[in-house]
């Protein structure tokens, strides 16, 4: 039997077996030797603590699931291919493509310098539904407007490709006398988040696929209308599944689609369509995540308060919603969607502190923390971003506590010291009255703070500093 070719196989945001594109083209190519690189070099995008401790786990669950022959290296990925291509004899290097503007720009040095060695790149899209290239409208413009995007674009597209089958079988490279090459799975530190992580998350492939198919089978029943309640069971939380590859958006779109037909299915689907455009902005705009898309952003009077943004960053606002979304956020790495609207507004808006703090505090706490969703959605909520939420749109935190936490389950479980009040005040604590106070065993400022800003003040605060950029751009 003829010897099989070695092949280089780089896992980078795809650690599944199952509908991995570029990895069953490498399967049916050769014998092939599977790698994760940990690039440290890009500092601006290195990955925060909670979303470092994801990572590791689900590196470790792929890592069993190739028989422990996966090799991690820590550097400079353009080094470490060239270096291991040429010990192991490999003319071929398979990964899926990334679209961050930094993986861009690596990939493509990359490409180059291989080229120069005869040794071939061959990329597969395994993260998208529909690549950013694909998207343009008739101008060959793109779209910065959400609707017309998923609607009048991407549904009249072809339907996304069908799931592929994991590789029957993988033959891995005999690479053992290659002292330089050799070596075990070694992680990089997991910070002080691995306890929570553990404790909170189901980690990797196996995991992403049942969550998948318990939502289907018990969330996705009025999710449109029960997906902004936090305390109720109807979102899917695959957002760290998705952004790690361990599961792909086509294996998930394909499972809705063929689960019936509902507006619930639909919407599920229109919020893989957002996941999609937030992707779609950050290939067009790479300076999504640092610049205002609206440039009369670059003018508008933020505030400078440290003390108030470590507030809000612990849950210490006196706004009993918002300190419930940011304590979770803090003890499992996670935040409901509705609450990350709400604490968002709170922060850029209430607080007039600029939508970077938040997204950098999101960037190290997030386990699903994704460069494209990040970026988008604080610059959505800030307002100053494609199909943004006006400015002059600003969330009431008491009156969003109260319309979508309205029995108080998730306010009491992450705000334990108000967890006696009735609910007519838990949103409202400092209005309570003070026999109220004492039997419930509060004291506020000790206890639990007092608000640290008034929100009309705020508000009107807010409205002013929006009206300063606006005539200015008259």
């Amino acid at each position: 039997m003829e010897e099989k070719q070695n092949v280089i196989y780089w896992f980078r945001r795809d650690l599944r077996l199952f509908d991995n594109p570029a990895l069953s083209e490498a399967a049916n190519a050769g014998a092939i030797i599977p790698v994760f690189i940990f690039n440290e070099l890009q500092e601006d995008y290195t990955l925060g603590s909670a979303s470092r401790c994801w990572q590791n786990q689900s590196l470790n669950s792929l890592n069993n699931q190739l028989s422990q022959r996966l090799l991690a290296f820590i550097g400079d990925p353009k080094e470490i291919i060239l270096k291991l291509a040429k010990e192991s004899d490999s003319k071929t290097v398979y990964c899926n493509r990334c679209y961050e503007p930094w993986q861009i720009e690596l990939d493509s040095k990359i490409k180059s310098i291989l080229k120069e060695e005869n040794i071939d790149v061959i990329t597969r899209n395994g993260s998208l539904l529909w690549e950013p290239w694909t998207t343009l409208k008739k101008d060959g413009s793109p779209y910065k407007v959400f609707t017309p995007y998923f609607k009048n674009r991407c549904l009249s597209l072809p339907e996304p490709r069908k799931p592929i089958p994991k590789p029957t079988s993988l033959i891995f490279a005999d690479i053992s006398n290659k002292t330089a090459i050799k070596g075990k799975l070694i992680l990089p530190k997991e910070f002080s988040w691995e306890g929570k992580i553990k404790k909170h998350c189901q980690i990797g492939e196996k995991a992403a696929s049942d969550k998948l198919d318990n939502f289907l089978k018990n969330g996705i029943s009025s999710y449109r209308e029960h997906r902004n309640y936090p305390s109720k069971k109807n979102i899917s939380k695959l957002s760290p599944h998705l952004h790690f590859g361990e599961i792909s958006p086509n294996k998930i779109w394909h499972r809705v689609r063929t689960s019936g037909q509902s507006e619930d299915l639909d919407h599920y689907l229109s919020e893989l369509g957002w996941r999609e455009f937030s992707y779609n902005l950050l290939y067009h705009f790479p300076q999504l995540p640092k610049n205002n898309l609206q440039t009369k952003f670059d003018r508008f009077p933020w505030g400078d308060n440290s003390q108030q943004l470590k507030k809000w960053q612990r849950g210490r606002t006196g706004y009993p919603i918002i300190d419930a979304g940011m304590r979770e956020l803090w003890e499992t790495g996670f935040m409901h969607n509705r609450l990350r609207m709400i604490v968002g507004s709170f922060l850029v808006k209430n607080l007039l502190i600029h939508w970077h703090y938040g997204k950098e505090w999101f960037w190290d706490c997030l386990v699903d923390a994704d460069l494209a969703s990040n970026s988008a959605s604080w610059q959505w909520v800030a307002g100053c971003g494609a199909d943004a939420a006006p400015y002059f749109r600003i969330f009431n935190p008491i009156t969003q506590g109260k319309k979508f936490d309205p029995f108080g389950e998730y306010t009491r479980k992450f705000v334990p010291e108000l967890r006696k009040l009735p609910n007519k005040y838990l949103f409202t604590a400092c209005e309570a009255p003070s026999e109220l106070l004492v039997n419930s065993g509060i004291k506020l400022g000790k206890d639990y703070p007092y608000p640290i800003v008034d929100l009309k003040n705020s508000r009107e605060s807010a409205l002013v500093a929006y009206s300063s950029i606006s005539r200015k751009q008259k």
